[in-house]
């Protein structure tokens, strides 16, 4: 395992190399000049070429990444055009809130989906199943940014029950969270559901009930477990989809995480900000890919004794 755990690390490298020769060659050949943005449109032409020379913006684009990669090699991702915060300040400033905002999507839409969709293959094409089918396909159909405005016009604006944006109180989260977790819900619920109807239909659940054990032990010890793998998957790709994902509700609910970090770099051409910011996404996204890669082991014991044969 420990192995394992060192060839994916060290597959990380490659990874990141790659995204940030792509990330730097369209950030820096999209429209835009970042220095006449500093400068402000009353600055001179004089004062815009100081601040190229002094961002190094007229050097060609190859030697700039040269001196990118060398500086990413040292541990330096740049500084702020706009601010003296590092690369790292900024991002980890934010990274607090994307994560809060994360773990209670993801909290709110596996203490709902999961257990909706274990009974639904239980009780297949029953009331429960046919409900529960119905409310996931609604909530997997409403984009992001709708279901944030209708929220916030209604709870926030007419109602008056919850803050309609920023990060002033901890129930700020309940709704830039329940945005993000519906269609986590939605998708998980249809997965588990799927999931253990394969499950329930194999030959040794049949066996585990014919020895007289209870269905409680049955669905959750047997059923739910060998279920697991699938489920686990898909957690993990919607756990990286959602840190994309929550770019947009972010900017609705004005939430002072990553994704509104990107956004504001973006619209200003702080390219430090734009490279560093996605080079950092990469590495969070190859670390939940091997702790999913883990949690199989954990699973299935035949998932493990593989990884101590690589």
């Amino acid at each position: 395992m420990i192995k394992f755990i060192i060839k994916r690390l060290l597959m990380v490298i490659p990874v990141i190399i790659c995204v940030s020769f792509i990330i730097f060659f369209i950030v820096n050949l999209a429209p835009g000049d970042p220095a006449r943005l500093i400068g402000g449109m009353e600055a001179t032409e004089e004062a815009i070429e100081r601040l190229r020379e002094e961002l190094r913006l007229n050097d060609n684009i190859f030697l700039r990444f040269g001196r990118h990669m060398v500086n990413m090699s040292r541990g330096d991702l740049g500084t702020s055009y706009y601010s003296d915060k590092t690369v790292w300040e900024a991002y980890f400033e934010r990274f607090p809130a994307t994560i809060l905002l994360a773990f209670c999507a993801i909290s709110f839409g596996l203490l709902v989906s999961i257990p909706l969709g274990i009974i639904s293959a239980v009780k297949q094409y029953s009331w429960v199943d046919n409900f529960g089918m119905v409310f996931a396909l609604l909530a997997v159909s409403m984009p992001n940014f709708w279901l944030g405005i209708m929220l916030v016009l209604l709870l926030s604006l007419r109602w008056e029950l919850l803050p309609s944006g920023g990060f002033q109180h901890w129930y700020s989260v309940i709704l830039p969270a329940s945005v993000i977790g519906m269609q986590m819900f939605a998708i998980m619920t249809r997965m588990t559901r799927s999931s253990m109807l394969e499950v329930i239909r194999q030959d040794y659940i049949k066996t585990a009930r014919a020895k007289g054990l209870s269905e409680k032990v049955v669905v959750l010890k047997h059923a739910f477990r060998n279920a697991l793998i699938p489920i686990i998957t898909t957690i993990g790709t919607l756990f990286i989809v959602m840190m994309g994902g929550a770019v947009v509700v972010e900017q609705v609910f004005s939430w002072p995480g990553v994704g509104r970090l990107l956004m504001d770099a973006v619209s200003k051409r702080d390219y430090p900000v734009v490279i560093g910011s996605v080079t950092l996404s990469t590495i969070v996204v190859c670390t939940v890919n091997l702790v999913v890669d883990i949690l199989y082991a954990f699973v299935d014991p035949r998932i493990k004794a593989s990884y101590s044969q690589r």
